[in-house]
C-alpha cells in the first residue's frame, strides 16, 4: 500500500505545472510589441494571440491559488479546500468551465490543417489547458493528500479516476501532449503516480470488502457494492483467462515466404547485402523464435486480459480504434473508447462475458471525442450486437502506454543497413534516428488491404495469428495502385481486395472514408462517385490479377516478419492478435 507521499508527489507535480503554465504565458504577454524574437519562437504560445494566452493565464493563477489554500487544509482530512470556503468553489467552478472553453477553441483549430501542419501553438494551448483541468480535478478527488479516502467503494472516486485519465489521455492522443519536452514528459509522470495511487486504492478497497465479508455481510449488499466496483484483475476467472485463439477463416498459405530460424545482426546484414536477384534486393523473410527474450509473450503475458487491464488503470484508458473491415471500404470511421470496452465488446466478447468491463464513463463523449475522425458508424458502436469490427491500428499506442513499451526490445535488425528502395528513389525517407514503432490489435477479420510502406519492416506476432501476402515491388504496375483521390496521395495502397477477389469476403462498398497519417490526423480517402469506376474489375482484369506472383505465410507468436521497403502487403487478422511493426531505414 503506498503512503501518503506519491499523492504528496502528485499535488506538487500539478502545482509546478500551474506555475510554469501562468509564469510562460506572462513571459509571452510582457514581451508583447518588443519585437522579441527569441521569446516568440521559444514560447510558441505566442501564436494563438494575446487574448487567449491572457485566458490561459487567468486560468493558471486561479489554479495556484486554488492549491495555496488548499496547502492550509493538509490536516483537515474531513472536508475539501473549497467546501471549506464557498468562494474558492465558484473559482473552481469557474476555472474548469473557462478551461474546457479554451481547449475547445484550439482543438476547433485541428481541423483547419493536416495535422503535421498544425502550428504547434494550437497543440500546446489545448495541452496547457487539460493538464490544468487535470490540476483542478485531482485537487477535489479522493486521491488527493488532504482529502478523505476510507478505501471504500466510491462512486465519486471511479467519477473522478475517470476525468482525470481521460483528461490526460486526449491529450496524448489528439494533440501528441506538445510534444516530449513540453507535456507528454508531465503527463507520463503524472499517470505514473495516479497509477500507484489507484493500486493502493484498490488494495485498500480489496481489503475493506474482504474485512466486511468476514462480518456475515449479505449477498445482495455484497451485489451492490460489486456492482459499482472496476473489474478486478485479480479475480480468477479473469486473471486465468487468455485470449480466443478461435479462427473464423484460415485462407491457404500457397507460396511460403522463405523461413529461417533467429540470426545474428551480421547475418541478417549479409542477407540484405547478397539478395538472389540485385534488382530485386532482399526478400521477405520469416524469423522464428525472434522475440524468445521479450516480457510480452512471458512474464507479462499480452495474451492475457488481466495483464493488459493492469496496465490500462482496469481499461480505463482511452484509445484510438478504426471501426469497420477496411480503410478503403466505405462507412470506415474512428472512435474513441476506453481500453476496456475495446477488449469486452470488440476483442474477444465470448472469452470475457462474464467480466465486469469499464466502459466510457461519458458514453456521447464530449466534443473533441464525438469530433474524433469519421464517426459514421457511431449508431451502431453502442449496440455490441451489431458492431462490425474494430480496430487498433497503427496507433503510437507505446508512447501513451511507457510500462507496454518496457514489454518489448527493437530487435538488433532494425539497427543494421538496408539497401535503398529498388525501383523508386524517391520513395526513400530521410534517415530515422530511431525505428517508428506502431501497435496493432484486433479481433479476428481485421484487415489491413494491400500497400506498401516507405521503409524496411519487422513486423513482430505477439498474440494470435496473422496471414500476409506479399507482393514484389517489379509488380508494382500490376497492382491498380490508388493515386491522388480527394486531394489526397493514396499511390501506396492497392484498388485490388484481395480478400474479395479470392473468394474469403463479401464485396463490400468502396467509397468516403478518412485514414490516419502518421502523426493520428484524419485524410479524406475515396469519395462515392470515384468507387462506381474504381471498385469494380472484370473477369479479364481478375484473371490478370491471379497471375501475378506473391508469397504468402501466416505468422505465429513469437515470429518476425522482414518486409523490405517497397513489397506489397495484405494482413489479415486470423484470430485475437497483437502485433507490433517497427520501421526503420
Amino acid at each position: 500500500m503506498t503512503t501518503i507521499s506519491q499523492k504528496s508527489q502528485l499535488l506538487n507535480h500539478c502545482r509546478e505545472a500551474a506555475s510554469t503554465i501562468h509564469a510562460d504565458c506572462n513571459e509571452i504577454l510582457a514581451a508583447k510589441g518588443q519585437h522579441d524574437q527569441v521569446i516568440v519562437t521559444r514560447a510558441s504560445l505566442a501564436g494563438c494571440g494575446p487574448a487567449l494566452v491572457g485566458l490561459l493565464s487567468r486560468q493558471a493563477n486561479i489554479v495556484q491559488d486554488i492549491y495555496d489554500n488548499s496547502s492550509q487544509a493538509i490536516t483537515d482530512t474531513d472536508i475539501t479546500p473549497c467546501e471549506r470556503n464557498p468562494i474558492w468553489q465558484q473559482k473552481y467552478d469557474l476555472a474548469l468551465k473557462r478551461l474546457e472553453d479554451v481547449a475547445s477553441i484550439a482543438y476547433s483549430k485541428f481541423y483547419a490543417y493536416l495535422f503535421k501542419d498544425l502550428p504547434v501553438c494550437w497543440r500546446q494551448l489545448y495541452t496547457d489547458a487539460r493538464i490544468l483541468k487535470f490540476c483542478l480535478v485531482f485537487l477535489m478527488s479522493p486521491y488527493a493528500p488532504q482529502n478523505r479516502s476510507d478505501g471504500g467503494s466510491s462512486d465519486d472516486a471511479h467519477y473522478c479516476l475517470d476525468e482525470l485519465i481521460k483528461t490526460l489521455d486526449l491529450t496524448l492522443i489528439l494533440a501528441g501532449a506538445a510534444g516530449e519536452r513540453r507535456g507528454r514528459r508531465w503527463i507520463d509522470k503524472a499517470l505514473r503516480l495516479l497509477h500507484v495511487i489507484w493500486l493502493a486504492e484498490n488494495e485498500a478497497r480489496n481489503i475493506n470488502r474482504d474485512s466486511l465479508a468476514d462480518h456475515d455481510r449479505s449477498a445482495k449488499r455484497l451485489k451492490l457494492i460489486r456492482a459499482h466496483e472496476i473489474l478486478n484483475i485479480d479475480d480468477t476467472h479473469i486473471a486465468d483467462t487468455t485470449f480466443s485463439a478461435d479462427e473464423p477463416f484460415t485462407p491457404p498459405v500457397t507460396y511460403l515466404v522463405r523461413e529461417s530460424d533467429t540470426l545474428s545482426i551480421e547475418e541478417f546484414q549479409t542477407y540484405m547485402d547478397r539478395p538472389h536477384d540485385p534488382k530485386l534486393g532482399p526478400e521477405p523473410l520469416i524469423l522464428h523464435n525472434a522475440l524468445s527474450e521479450w516480457p510480452a509473450l512471458s512474464t507479462h503475458p499480452w495474451n492475457r486480459p488481466s495483464y493488459l487491464l493492469s496496465q490500462t488503470f482496469g481499461g480505463r484508458r482511452l484509445v484510438p480504434v478504426e471501426i469497420g473491415r477496411s480503410y478503403v471500404d466505405e462507412g470506415w470511421g474512428q472512435k474513441l473508447i476506453t481500453f476496456g470496452e475495446f477488449l469486452c465488446e470488440y476483442i474477444d466478447p465470448t472469452s470475457l462475458a462474464s467480466a465486469e468491463c469499464h466502459t466510457n464513463p461519458n458514453k456521447k463523449g464530449n466534443d473533441d471525442e464525438r469530433r474524433y475522425g469519421n464517426q459514421s458508424n457511431s449508431e451502431t458502436v453502442d449496440n455490441p450486437a451489431s458492431n462490425p469490427i474494430a480496430y487498433l491500428a497503427q496507433h503510437q499506442l507505446f508512447t501513451q502506454l511507457p510500462s507496454l513499451r518496457n514489454d518489448i526490445l527493437i530487435p538488433d535488425y532494425c539497427y543494421t543497413s538496408p539497401p535503398a528502395h529498388p525501383t523508386d528513389a524517391r520513395i526513400d525517407q530521410p534517415e530515422l534516428d530511431e525505428p517508428l514503432l506502431n501497435a496493432w490489435f484486433g479481433p479476428p477479420g481485421t484487415i489491413s488491404p494491400l500497400h506498401n510502406d516507405p521503409y524496411h519492416n519487422i513486423l513482430t506476432q505477439i498474440v494470435g495469428r496473422k496471414y500476409v501476402r506479399l507482393y514484389s515491388p517489379l509488380e508494382t504496375t500490376r497492382l491498380a495502385a490508388r493515386g491522388k483521390e480527394n486531394g489526397v496521395e493514396m499511390g501506396n495502397t492497392s484498388m485490388l481486395d484481395i480478400g474479395v477477389l479470392e473468394g474469403w469476403d463479401e464485396s463490400p462498398a468502396i467509397g468516403s472514408s478518412e485514414h490516419d497519417d502518421e502523426e493520428g490526423g484524419s485524410e479524406g480517402r475515396v469519395d462515392n462517385e470515384d468507387s462506381s469506376s474504381k471498385g469494380t474489375m472484370n473477369e479479364k482484369d481478375i484473371g490478370a490479377f491471379k497471375a501475378v506472383p506473391f508469397v504468402d505465410c501466416i505468422l505465429e507468436p513469437g515470429d518476425a516478419l522482414y518486409i523490405p521497403i517497397g513489397w506489397w502487403h495484405y494482413v489479415r487478422g486470423l484470430s485475437v492478435s497483437f502485433s507490433v511493426s517497427f520501421w526503420w531505414n
